[in-house]
Parts: structure tokens; C-alpha cells; sequence
């Protein structure tokens, strides 16, 4: 069945109450082809023509002339495209050439460095020898891989404690380094993106200790500062190869927005999910459906199984997720390439380039916070030259909703600016610390850490970390690496332990959000797996928690206050005034509530006794005009009601402009603010530092307040909804609340 055809029988069916929002055919793209400026090594290309391979994509050939001519180059194509041969033909060509070259993989999960351990194998090209060094590595086999691999595949966390701390084990290797692979390099942003930068430094100061400097090769799924982003991550600067020469075939991607069951509410998108799943089933569509947390993607799995029981199809569907052993995860893949099964639910597990085979459908539940990640998911459905499908469904939200009335700002925009600040000084003062541990810091050494760097050395010198004579040595305890947690912003993490295995961390929790998502009887999700937190320990900055699937989601009841540091640049917005800044925020979390997870409704309301917490970080803070707050109140609104929902619907639309998740936004909005004497309006970043997304609101005002405006004025609810000033995320419960003041409040910040 022809996608066009299924989307007209969906029309036709009872359920069908007018969900599609916006129906966009993307035309089929014939395959467009480039000739290499130099003849790879035979025996490579005999082993292209054994799997297939006889012309390259003109991307693929422009990446691979690149590097032939010493170039770092950046390949920015879309899912499916072949970027693997751009990285591994030049290397592979070296490699034939000259055995005593080697090369190092980055990936961000370890199931791509075992997708692409896969994709070298099949070169079947005997003498060259690879190897995964992960935290899965056997010990035994850990020695063999350093001194034996001419490709090592690994990802940042391993290359940050495993690998260069001990780099004079790996000296051969680091010696005869040529090259850098770094791929979905659209992954490493914010916080993770900071420290990922940090570490690449690192890598370079090593190499050039052995005297080496690679060539590094980037891929990145579509985002709108390729070029900027790979300088910040690594100090260099490459070529960007963005002319995509694969062939796709058509695809039909639907805008997918649940019915009104009562004043305001959708039906939830999830039971949505579970039929169009089911449907596509039905019509033998293999398919994959995302979910953004492993229990709704089993709830929908379940749901989805009940429908299909009266047409013996219940055995065809299962659900994927992180949880699973490498075995379960390739069955289910098996299962997919076979046609044993013919759809599976699924968190973002698989959103990455991990190959499932030729899927022909896609049902995205949730907007996944940047047109990268959506194009990334659908972009598994389709990944040969037939037609396709997918299908996004919109939450009941202010982006999800603003989305599904604008489908021109995903189809017809640029995606989003990764932001990164490599430079975020508590990220820096840590991987100043790793970098001295491996190697003395000199003056050879400023071009890689910034401008900061005195200060932050003459800080470590005060805490008796390192000692300065010709050059800056580490004289602190121990091995700072196995401090530092490149998934967090900095200070002391709060580790998170498995209640049944205490010996190795699950994962952690930076200080400053701690208490948000740790208390006691808070539902953690790690991996799209769900965790109850039973216990808090404050004196060791752990929490223990317990594998429960659980029907709802608990959200923190809190107070937030925000004091003004410093501001770095001002502008009117308006007849207001718009600052950009340092601001420390205190966070004092007091309860919270638990909330059924398909409808929001409150089951529980617990208070909590913890201390407040503060830390500094970066935002944009809007000081409205007298007249304006005048103004609101003449028409007899709530100016506090006002503010408090325009911060709601502000930070709601921020991933429009930044790529940055909602977890990574924080806001409070104040009649009077001690510190700018007025109605005041604060965005923050949610790390200690900043991570660069408040500078890009203060760059790109005029356009979040512009869509902010479009969402509040086109949504059809008179006092607001979800889908417009109401957050899941408040602290006070969405008290208080007033949509037409914060409507005249924009109109009067646009002017």
C-alpha cells in the first residue's frame, strides 16, 4: 500500500476526527554521482564491488577528495545518506597504504561503535585490525586492542577517564595517530557538548606531545552552524560537505494532532500512537514508533497489542529498548530485517544510525525537541530508494502545538544552531585539572583553553592542585578524571545507584538539579528506563533508587528567586529593556506532586524538607516598562498572571531557536525585582556556567517573542491551556495565570 493510499483510508475511518494537521509529500531524490580525484587502494576498492559499491554519492566523493588533500572536513548529509564511507575510505586507504597509521572512532553510544565495528568487518579486509575499548571491554582484551588496533572505536567517556590519563600506555598508538573520526557530532551540545570540547583539547595537547596532528573527520545530521560547531568542539576548522548526492525515495510526512475530548483537552497522543501503530500493522507497514520514555513506548506496545489480538497479528509487534541484552536487541533486529516482525516501539535507543533494515513507516510521539532528532527518526523509515511514511504526533504543549499550526517552520526552515561554550568556566576548571594530571600545562596551551586560562590556573594553585615553575604541574590527589562527569556541569554530582547494585553508578545528577528529580519517591528515568528514588543521602551525595514501571510522573513543587551579577550587553525591546547576563539562581524545591502520565491528572501531593540550593549561570532577563504593567492593569488583568505565562510560553518555543532540550531552560518571572526595579522576566540556562542558549535568545529575541505571539494568539483557549502558557514544569502549580495579559505584555514588547 501506497503511503498516499494509507493516509486516505485513515481519512476514511471511524476514528478519523480530523487529526491530520498538515500533510507534506517529499518528492523522491535521484542519486547524483562524483568521481575521486586519486584511485583508493585496489584491494579497497575490490572490497566495494564485493558489497555492491561501484560509483560514490558526489557528497561521498567531495568528502573523500577532501581528505586525500589533508582537509578536516564536516559531512552534513541526511539519514541514510552513506557518511560511513566518507570517513572510512580515506582512512581505510591510508591504513592499506601505510599499516603504521592508526585511527580513533568517537560515537556517543556504544551500540553505534558495535553498528559500525559491523560496517568495518564487512570491508573483509584482512591485516587491518579494529577494536571497541569501551567500559564493555573485557580487561583481557583491553592490552591487545591498545598495541594491535589500527582502528580504535570508543566513544568521549572512554577517551576521557580510560584512555588519556593513561596515554603512555597508548604511546605507539597516540605516535602514529592520523586519524579523528567524530561522528553525530550534532549530539555534543550543551553541557555534554561543553565537556566533549574540553576533551578534544585534551586530545590534541597529546598528540602534539607525541608529535602528531591528525586530520579529523566529522558527520552530523542537519543543523544550521556545522562549521561553528566543529570548530568549537575540536580548535579547528574543516571543510563542510553538504551537497547530499543519495537517492531517497517519496515520503509522506503527516502532522498528527489528537481531537478535543472536553474544554481544552486532546485526547492523549499516546493512545494515538498505540492505533496508528496498530493500523500500520494492519496494513503490513513495517514500522518503528518512538516513544521519549521506555514507559510509554511499553504502554503503547501494550495498547497496541490489544488491538491487534482478533487479527493474530499480536505476535508481530515488540518493543526495543535499553534496557535489553545486546542478544534481545539483535533478535529484534533480526526480526525486522526478516519480516518476523513487523513494527516495534521504541525509545530514541534507536534514533541514532543504528542500522534496522529497510522500514517503510515512522510514528513520532512528541516533537523531539529539534528538527535534527526529528528528521534523525524518520529518517529510519525509508532508508532505501522506496516510498515511505511518517507520521509526528503533537503533545499538549506550547512547541508541540505551535508546531502542528506552523508546519512550515519544520519543513521550511533551517534546523536549529547547536550552541556549545567549550569555555563554560566550571567545565573548564575540571578538564584543567585532567590536562595537568596528563601533562604539564605550558603556554603552548592558550590557543586550546581560551582566555581564562591564568585565572583558572592561579585558582587551582590557591586550592593546592597544581604548582606553577616553567610550566603548570599537577600536584593535587589522585586521578581527577574519575571526578568528572562529562554528562554534568560541574560542582559535586549527586551519583545515582541501583537499590539491588550499589558497587557501580547508574548514572548522576549535577548538584544545581539535584533535588529536582532526586527526592524521595521521585520517578527517574535513565535510558527510557523508570526508577523510584527511595532514598536521598545529602551527606553523600547519593540516591538510591528501584526499577518500577509505574503509571505516573512526579514533577517538583518549587520556589525559585534570582539575583543579578553582572550584565553584559542591554537593548530596548520595546519600550522595555532586554539584558543579557550573569545571574545566580536559588532553587528551593518543597513537595511535589505525582501526575498520571496519559492525562496529567494530580493522584498525590507530598511535601519535602530540603535545604534551597543556588548556583551561577547565564540569561536573558526582560525589565518591562511602567506603562506596560499600567497598561495590563487599566484593563483590568493580572500583570503577575501576565508575566509568569509569558515565561512559561517563552521557554516552551526556546528550542525553536537553540538546539536544547526543556530540561536545559529554567525561568522565574517577579512584579518587582530588587535588582532592576521593575516587573521582570528572567531565562536562564538550567546548568551552572551556561551553555550558551540564553546568548542565543538575547540574539534572536525579536524572533522567539514573534512566535511566542503567533502561539498565544492562534491557540483557541480563552484563559490558557497546556498548549499555550500552562507548563507541566511549574513550581507553583500554574498560579497564577493570565493569557490576555501576557498577550498585550508581547504586543507591547514588539512594539
Amino acid at each position: 500500500m501506497s503511503p498516499h493510499d494509507f493516509f486516505e483510508q485513515l481519512r476514511q475511518s471511524r476514528e478519523y476526527r480530523g487529526q491530520i494537521a498538515h500533510l507534506e509529500r517529499i518528492p523522491a531524490r535521484h542519486a547524483r554521482f562524483g568521481d575521486l580525484t586519486a584511485d583508493l587502494h585496489s584491494r579497497l576498492r575490490e572490497s566495494l564491488a564485493g558489497i555492491g559499491i561501484d560509483r560514490l554519492y558526489l557528497h561521498q566523493a567531495q568528502a573523500v577528495n577532501k581528505s586525500f588533500d589533508g582537509a578536516h572536513t564536516t559531512i552534513v548529509t541526511s539519514t541514510a545518506s552513506g557518511k560511513t564511507l566518507c570517513y572510512n575510505l580515506p582512512v581505510l586507504h591510508a591504513l592499506l597504504n601505510d599499516r603504521s597509521k592508526r585511527a580513533l572512532y568517537l560515537f556517543p553510544t556504544k551500540a553505534l561503535a558495535q553498528d559500525q565495528m559491523r560496517k568495518l568487518r564487512d570491508f573483509g579486509l584482512d591485516g587491518i585490525r579494529f577494536g571497541i575499548y569501551d567500559g564493555d571491554t573485557p580487561q583481557g582484551e583491553r592490552r591487545a586492542i591498545r598495541r594491535n588496533s589500527h582502528i580504535v572505536l570508543t566513544n568521549p567517556d572512554m577517551l576521557h577517564l580510560g584512555i588519556m590519563p593513561y596515554h603512555t600506555n597508548w604511546a605507539d598508538f597516540f605516535h602514529s595517530l592520523a586519524y579523528v573520526v567524530i561522528d553525530e557530532m550534532h549530539t555534543y551540545r550543551g553541557v555534554f557538548g561543553a565537556h566533549v570540547a574540553n576533551v578534544m583539547r585534551r586530545l590534541r595537547r597529546i598528540c602534539r606531545h607525541y608529535g602528531c596532528a591528525p586530520q579529523f573527520i566529522s558527520c552530523s545530521a542537519t543543523i544550521a552552524n556545522p562549521a561553528e560547531l566543529m570548530n568549537l568542539l575540536t580548535g579547528v576548522r574543516s571543510e563542510i560537505i553538504d551537497d547530499d548526492g543519495s537517492p531517497s525515495g517519496e515520503k509522506w510526512f503527516a502532522f498528527w494532532n489528537p481531537p478535543y475530548i472536553g474544554q481544552g483537552e486532546r485526547k492523549s497522543a499516546n493512545f494515538e500512537a498505540a492505533w496508528l501503530f496498530a493500523e500500520m500493522v494492519r496494513h503490513g507497514i513495517r514500522n518503528i514508533t518512538f516513544a521519549k520514555a521506555r514507559v510509554v513506548a511499553e504502554l503503547i506496545y501494550r495498547y497496541a497489542k490489544a488491538q491487534l489480538e482478533q487479527a493474530s497479528l499480536a505476535d508481530k509487534i515488540m518493543s526495543y529498548r535499553g534496557g535489553y541484552t545486546p542478544a534481545q536487541r539483535r533478535e529484534i533486529e533480526r526480526g525486522l530485517f526478516d519480516g518476523t516482525l513487523i513494527g516495534v516501539t521504541a525509545t530514541n535507543a534507536l534514533e541514532l544510525g543504528v542500522d534496522v533494515g529497510d522500514l517503510e513507516g515512522c510514528v513520532i510521539t512528541g516533537y523531539p525537541g529539534t528538527v535534527a532528532s526529528t528528521w534523525q527518526q524518520a529518517g529510519r523509515a525509508g532508508r532505501g530508494q522506496r516510498p515511505s511514511l511518517a507520521v509526528m504526533i503533537g503533545l499538549d504543549n506550547t512547541l508541540d502545538q505551535f508546531l502542528m499550526r506552523h508546519p512550515e517552520y519544520f519543513f521550511g526552515k533551517t534546523s536549529e544552531r547547536a550552541v556549545v561554550d567549550p569555555f563554560n568556566p566550571y567545565v573548564a576548571v575540571e578538564h584543567l585539572q585532567c590536562a595537568a594530571y596528563e601533562l604539564p600545562i605550558s603556554d603552548l596551551d592558550r590557543n586550546l583553553f581560551g582566555d581564562n586560562l591564568d585565572q583558572t590556573l592561579d585558582v587551582l594553585e590557591e586550592a593546592r592542585c597544581v604548582t606553577h615553575r616553567d610550566k603548570w604541574y599537577w600536584i593535587g590527589d589522585g586521578y581527577p578524571a574519575a571526578n568528572v562527569n562529562i554528562r554534568s556541569a560541574g560542582g559535586q554530582a549527586y551519583l545515582i545507584y541501583d537499590s539491588a547494585e550499589k558497587t557501580h553508578p547508574l548514572g548522576s545528577v549535577e548538584e544545581a538539579s539535584a533535588f529536582q528529580v532526586l527526592h524521595e519517591g521521585a520517578v527517574y528515568l535513565h535510558q527510557g528506563e523508570s526508577y523510584v528514588v527511595s532514598k536521598l543521602d545529602l551527606g553523600e551525595r547519593s540516591a538510591l533508587v528501584t526499577p518500577r514501571s509505574v503509571d505516573y510522573y512526579t514533577a517538583p513543587r518549587s520556589a525559585t528567586d534570582t539575583a543579578v551579577k553582572k550584565s553584559h550587553a542591554e537593548r530596548r525591546q520595546g519600550a522595555s529593556r532586554l539584558d543579557y547576563g550573569e545571574i545566580v539562581v536559588t532553587d528551593h524545591v518543597t513537595g511535589y506532586r505525582k501526575k498520571r502520565l496519559l492525562t496529567d491528572e494530580v493522584l498525590e501531593v507530598w511535601d519535602l524538607d530540603l535545604p534551597p540550593q543556588s548556583f551561577h549561570t547565564e540569561a536573558v532577563w526582560f525589565v518591562l516598562d511602567d506603562a506596560v504593567i499600567e497598561a495590563v492593569r487599566s484593563q483590568g488583568l493580572d500583570p503577575e498572571g501576565g508575566i509568569h505565562g509569558l515565561e512559561h510560553a517563552l521557554i516552551g518555543l526556546m528550542p525553536l531557536y537553540a538546539m536544547c532540550d526543556r530540561q536545559d531552560i529554567g525561568g522565574s518571572s517577579c512584579p518587582i525585582h530588587s535588582d532592576t526595579g521593575g516587573a521582570t522576566i528572567f531565562i536562564y540556562d538550567a546548568h551552572a556556567g551556561g551553555v550558551g542558549i540564553s546568548e542565543a535568545a538575547f540574539e534572536r529575541s525579536d524572533e522567539l517573542l514573534g512566535s511566542t505571539l503567533k502561539a498565544l494568539e492562534e491557540c483557541p483557549c480563552e484563559e490558557g491551556c497546556p498548549s499555550c502558557i500552562q507548563s507541566s514544569k511549574c513550581g507553583s502549580n500554574n498560579t497564577p495565570l493570565d493569557k490576555k495579559a501576557a498577550l498585550l505584555i508581547l504586543r507591547h514588547l514588539l512594539a
